[in-house]
């Protein structure tokens, strides 16, 4: 019996040797791999077609995060689902660093209206950093007999859901500010949604609907051609690209503040030395005086996040604020 044990000590104790050396060699494998890192291009998803703000801030910032890191760093599109194609590849997606999402709002949101998104944004990403703010206008048809927002409260007051307002689709980021705004000014809009922007705007130029919530970089040609009225921004601060323009906040509803934000994720458990790599070379690009101007004067303010963990932090005030919403506002998908 003596023996059997002493042979099943020792057996045990090789054992233990033999897990602790390949535990070490991952442990240093996993190190020398982030040390290394990136030692091969790396891809940003997004979740959309080309050309809107999202892919144009995105193939932007990839051309300089690539200078400063030394590898290719692709852009490549998948859209499809409100953007549930992309976001659920790259939740998929090994956590190494070289698979990356750009979001915006709705990565937030989506999940709220939707039943089975396929992802969760708290718990399926990590935060990198934030890449620019687009504020958002309120734009009227210039038939609307309202030349402010206390004048379009008074309007909408005396006739509750009667004045329509044109959005992208349920839970978009119009659907949201208008919402919003419904509550913070004690006022109900009637909701006409679209199945795109374009169309919505077309929309309130001809008169079908009477207004919407738009981008300031998509509706400020149309404003300074004169076929819609800018009424207010949605940030706390006038926006560049429109000076004369008040914000909601100082135009009559106090307190009132809804920007687009647009950012980078990586798959949950990406370590933080590689976050904070990929968060270092955004905030060099960002930081070009050239390319901040470039994009002041279509109205977008490119910046970063202090931090990895400032910008998960963003998400998740994000997502709470906007869950409020939906539920007191019943938004749900089409």
């Amino acid at each position: 019996m003596r023996v059997v044990e002493h042979n099943t000590i020792g057996g045990n104790m090789r054992l233990a040797r033999i897990v602790l050396s390949v535990a070490l060699s991952a442990c240093g494998t996993a190190a020398l791999a982030q040390a290394d890192y990136p030692h091969r291009a790396i891809r940003i998803i997004v979740p959309l077609a080309a050309g809107g703000n999202v892919d144009l801030v995105a193939r932007t910032l990839a051309d300089q995060v690539s200078k400063s890191l030394g590898q290719p760093v692709l852009v490549e599109n998948r859209p499809g689902a409100s953007s549930l194609v992309g976001t659920q590849f790259v939740a998929k997606s090994a956590a190494d660093g070289y698979t990356l999402l750009a979001v915006a709002n709705t990565f937030a949101t989506v999940p709220l209206i939707v039943a089975s998104p396929g992802y969760d944004p708290l718990k399926d990403f990590t935060g990198i950093t934030l890449t620019c703010l687009v504020p958002q206008v309120l734009v009227v048809n210039p038939g609307l007999p309202a030349q402010s927002v206390k004048e379009l409260v008074a309007l909408a007051r005396s006739h509750p859901g009667k004045i329509s307002y044109a959005s992208s689709g349920n839970g978009s980021t119009g659907h949201m500010a208008a919402e919003l705004f419904n509550r913070q000014a004690g006022v109900t809009m009637l909701h006409v949604p679209y199945k795109g922007n374009s169309q919505a705007l077309i929309d309130v130029i001809g008169g079908q609907v009477a207004m919407m919530f738009d981008q300031v970089s998509t509706s400020t040609p149309q404003i300074k051609a004169g076929k819609v009225r800018a009424i207010a921004v949605t940030s706390l601060a006038r926006s560049p690209l429109l000076p004369e323009v008040p914000t909601v906040d100082e135009a009559g509803v106090p307190g009132y503040e809804d920007i687009t934000f647009n950012g980078l994720v990586a798959p949950a458990g990406t370590p933080r030395d590689i976050l904070v790599r990929l968060q270092r070379a955004v905030a060099k690009a960002v930081s070009d005086a050239e390319l901040t101007k470039r994009f002041i004067e279509r109205g977008v303010e490119l910046k970063a996040s202090s931090s990895p963990e400032d910008f998960s932090d963003h998400i998740r005030a994000e997502f709470e604020k906007k869950g409020r919403l939906a539920r007191d506002a019943g938004i749900r998908a089409e």
